[in-house]
């Protein structure tokens, strides 16, 4: 709170309203110990928040007190990125020359992995790249949070999915979220690894892991390994089919409904799976399928989502004809 300890921010809040107050008025005003609010006063004295006066305390004014506060802050801030940096770049010169051993580090346990993945995403400034299949550390329920707080922030986001990945997400509350947010998102039919790369410098990847759960993970420093799972990715990227999914302001409550379908059948998702995704009962979704294969001239399922996959998730159905 403003910089300040709790004990000095109670201290400094009680002046604030009564403008003047002595030791005991403030112990009784804050219910601190004595001896607490005798250290928070020295405290707010020496950083010019207070002073003495006849042995009553009163509160420099906020707009004084904590302009200087604020700028002395900053000067502090400057300093320690420029420590960062310095310590960073001695880092990345103790990597270069660690041993083999130390290049990677092992993590076990679901919940020290779920918090890896957010340190690892973290430390991106550019890109973060990742490839999603099952098993998980945490269920996919919605965007998570660190990707949100990074897309906002400019860092791109490049996603490949393993088809059975989409059976598990929320679409409306996971992908589609990310997708309006600037998520590029491929699909591949099956990835060999799931991995998460920060930039070029941070990887992980599982290492052991069952059907139903992720067991352990390996970190993965800069090194010849994480440039190879880098390499992996491009070539997964490459040969991935692209993830359009609606946005809710395209059109129709119906249309969207309609381009969603397109855009999972583009995937190779089966056909009880998206209805599954899209809430439909199997017969609803095998009518409203017939009639955009109609409508879109494809005889067949493939060919409907390579059309639809073709013509991307802004423009799946065909523009309505002028009147002749």
């Amino acid at each position: 709170m403003l910089g300040l300890r709790p004990a000095e921010h109670k201290v400094y809040e009680a002046l604030v309203s009564s403008y003047q107050l002595g030791v005991t008025e403030l112990c009784l005003a804050t219910d601190l110990a004595d001896r607490t609010v005798r250290a928070a006063l020295r405290s707010l004295t020496d950083l010019g928040f207070v002073h003495e006066v006849d042995g009553l305390y009163i509160a420099v004014a906020p707009d004084v007190a904590l302009a200087v506060h604020f700028l002395r802050r900053e000067d502090d801030l400057r300093r320690d990125r420029v420590l960062a940096g310095e310590l960073q770049a001695r880092y990345e010169r103790a990597a270069g020359v660690r041993a083999p051993a130390d290049l990677v580090e092992v993590v076990h346990g679901a919940e020290a992995i779920s918090r890896r993945v957010d340190q690892v995403m973290r430390t991106a400034r550019h890109e973060v790249r990742f490839v999603d299949k099952p098993p998980y550390a945490k269920a996919p329920t919605s965007l998570h949070p660190v990707e949100e707080e990074l897309l906002n922030r400019g860092v791109r986001f490049r996603g490949i999915y393993e088809r059975r990945a989409l059976e598990l997400h929320d679409l409306r509350a996971d992908l589609e979220m990310g997708l309006s947010l600037g998520e590029e998102a491929r699909v591949v039919a099956v990835a060999p690894t799931k991995m998460i790369l920060a930039d070029g410098h941070l990887g992980l990847i599982p290492l052991h892991s069952t059907e139903t759960t992720l067991e352990s993970a390996v970190i993965v420093y800069r090194s010849a390994l994480l440039d190879s799972l880098g390499a992996l990715f491009a070539t997964l990227w490459e040969d991935a089919v692209p993830l359009s999914l609606p946005g809710r302001p395209a059109s129709s409550e119906v249309l969207i409904e309609d381009a969603r379908l397109l855009a999972l059948l583009a995937t190779g998702l089966p056909d009880r799976s998206i209805a599954k995704q899209l809430g439909l009962s199997y017969r609803t979704f095998q009518r409203r399928l017939q009639r955009l294969m109609e409508e879109l001239g494809a005889q067949t399922r493939f060919q409907a989502g390579l059309r639809a996959a073709a013509r991307g998730a802004g423009s799946l159905l065909p523009p309505t004809q002028p009147p002749e």
